[in-house]
């Protein structure tokens, strides 16, 4: 991901959740979304294309490849686990922990990221230590 700044990854990020909740996704989406210009999201897509995370079809659906969809589930994996790890130490809400997660998730170190990963499975409460990992924005039995 060396070839992506911070705002790179929150593109990704933004497609991804798109896709996840619309199926397709085009420019206009994910200047709504990230509440950005519509200029500033062709730039991006064009250095994300440039790069080899995106194509753009013929009908101006943005498409994630392969190395594309592997960056933008590892970021929002980051993301996740992060806002999860926040909500269940600091004591805040959703939206306060999603704020910071997203400072957060760029910066963060490997070696960070699977020691609070360590943590949030021992700790977890009984619902969430079934799964491995926590791979929902909201626990299903309501622990962060």
């Amino acid at each position: 991901m060396n070839d992506i700044h911070e705002s790179g990854e929150d593109y990704l990020e933004a497609i991804l959740r798109l896709q996840k909740k619309n199926g397709k996704v085009r420019s206009i989406d994910v200047a709504r979304h990230l509440n950005v210009s519509k200029p500033s999201v062709s730039r991006a897509m064009g250095i994300l294309v440039e790069h080899g995370y995106l194509v753009i079809s013929n009908s101006g659906n943005l498409e994630l490849t392969e190395k594309g969809l592997t960056t933008a589930n590892e970021i929002f994996s980051r993301h996740v686990l992060l806002t999860n790890f926040l909500m269940k130490i600091a004591g805040i809400g959703f939206e306060q922990a999603q704020e910071n997660a997203c400072r957060l998730e760029h910066d963060i170190d490997d070696d960070v990221k699977a020691g609070i990963k360590a943590w949030m499975q021992k700790n977890a409460c009984a619902e969430c230590s079934k799964k491995a990992t926590i791979q929902s924005e909201f626990c299903s039995a309501g622990c962060p």
